[in-house]
């Protein structure tokens, strides 16, 4: 049995190599540090983490707590064994010491006879070979040239632009209204909800922008310049105070039904297909902190609700275009033998890379010894994460956290909302228990 390849020692490479020597199979861990360094590690070690040392909330009944309660079950090396070892307090979140995380994942990955950890960049595929892929948003430019080989240059993405995103009960639709720009849709039907400000409305937006703090520059996009279709909005509005209402909110084709006449600016929100219940704000990506973003994005009418489901971002990032490529077993559609994982997949955040490492890894195994693939259930949190890396719009494709709105509806929903999201979490582990049980 040929021993399958995986490129990065972070945590989805390191979790992808633990799920494939649970399987008896022998893989190989391609890290190129130290031998060659990124802009953002320190150490030599793998798994290291770089940003937060937050895996996020513990609250039973959340969407961060039910993905790691599935990695949980799932045997996960990281989730299940290692953060609970080297977890310091913090709340309800499950917040690790750094260096002793990334030290335990180290020691138990270099122990494990069945993983061969080699120092060295891989620059090129053997596709004759099972690869993984999960080299992280800061891939080598040499690795991200055969990855554009691989997938077509067009689907590899190296600058990340996210909009905020919303959740659909927290629009205040006596203010918003539903209307297409001169009323042409693609199906007839209104596809945005649009939030009307006045002049006053509109000035004060704009010297909050102006005075809002921005997020500290990005490890190694300081020397990136912007691209002009995913400018931060805030950069928009220090080019003149009416570029807005000439870019991103502008009015054109839009009536306010409750006044008859055309709004002085507005901010459109399109529903996100792929997100059932939720709705994106178009051209609202931005650089500000996410306290600012509450507040300011709070000013503008029928917004001063909103739940936000995802904060903006403008950031380098290296990832592709999972739903034009990949199946939900993270497999490339044309090439069964690659699977992708981690950031550079399509997802955002320490655990949704760690899911994507156990999914591509457990998939992996089961090519190498003969078996078929499976995806995980579309009612779980692992399922879900991986349906819309493969299957969301890929026109309007962005980088996900796991919420609960990636998940199927329930058919008869209770109204309350945490009775609701209690019951789709019970639905996701009873479907996981079958899963394993069918797996079994």
């Amino acid at each position: 049995m040929q021993a399958i390849h995986i490129i990065g020692g972070g945590l989805a490479g390191c979790e992808a190599a633990w799920q494939v020597a649970r399987t008896g199979a022998r893989c190989v861990l391609h890290e190129m540090r130290p031998l060659r360094q990124t802009p953002a590690h320190k150490t030599d070690h793998l798994a290291e983490l770089v940003c937060s040392n937050s895996l996020k909330s513990e609250q039973v009944n959340t969407a961060p707590w039910l993905l790691k309660e599935e990695l949980r079950r799932l045997g996960s090396l990281l989730i299940g064994d290692i953060a609970p070892r080297t977890r310091v307090p913090a709340g309800h979140a499950l917040t690790v010491d750094r260096d002793l995380f990334a030290a335990e994942i180290t020691r138990m990955v270099e122990a494990e006879p069945a993983i061969e950890i080699r120092r060295e960049e891989i620059t090129s595929l053997d596709e004759s070979k099972t690869w993984i892929i999960a080299s992280g948003p800061l891939t080598s430019d040499a690795l991200a040239a055969e990855i554009a080989r691989l997938t077509g240059a067009e689907r590899l993405f190296f600058y990340d632009s996210i909009s905020p995103i919303v959740e659909a009960e927290s629009i205040d639709m006596s203010i918003a209204f539903r209307a297409s720009r001169y009323g042409k849709s693609l199906d007839g039907t209104d596809d945005y909800v649009n939030c009307p400000l006045n002049k006053q409305e509109y000035d004060a937006i704009v010297d909050a922008l102006l005075a809002s703090q921005s997020v500290p520059a990005h490890i190694g996009e300081d020397h990136v310049k912007y691209f002009e279709a995913c400018l931060p909005v805030e950069e928009i509005a220090r080019r003149g105070r009416d570029t807005l209402r000439f870019g991103p909110m502008k009015p054109m084709g839009l009536i306010d039904p409750r006044t008859g006449r055309r709004p002085y600016a507005v901010v459109q929100l399109r529903a996100e297909n792929a997100r059932a219940g939720s709705y994106n704000l178009v051209g609202f990506q931005n650089h500000m902190r996410f306290s600012e973003q509450a507040r300011v994005l709070r000013m503008i009418p029928g917004l001063e609700h909103a739940e936000f489901l995802r904060f903006g971002q403008v950031h380098r990032n290296t990832y592709i275009n999972g739903p034009a490529l990949l199946a939900p077993t993270l497999q490339l559609r044309t090439n069964e033998n690659v699977f992708f994982a981690g950031q550079l997949s399509g997802v955002e955040g320490y655990v949704e890379s760690i899911a994507t490492g156990l999914v591509a890894g457990r998939a992996a195994a089961a090519l190498a010894n003969g078996e078929s693939t499976r995806a995980f259930p579309r009612q779980t949190a692992v399922g879900s994460l991986c349906h819309y890396v493969s299957a969301a719009d890929p026109v309007n494709y962005q980088p996900a956290n796991i919420t609960f709105d990636l998940l199927p509806k329930l058919e008869q929903p209770p109204r309350d909302k945490k009775t609701r999201q209690t019951e789709v979490c019970k639905r996701a582990l009873t479907a996981l228990d079958e899963y394993l049980c069918i797996a079994v």
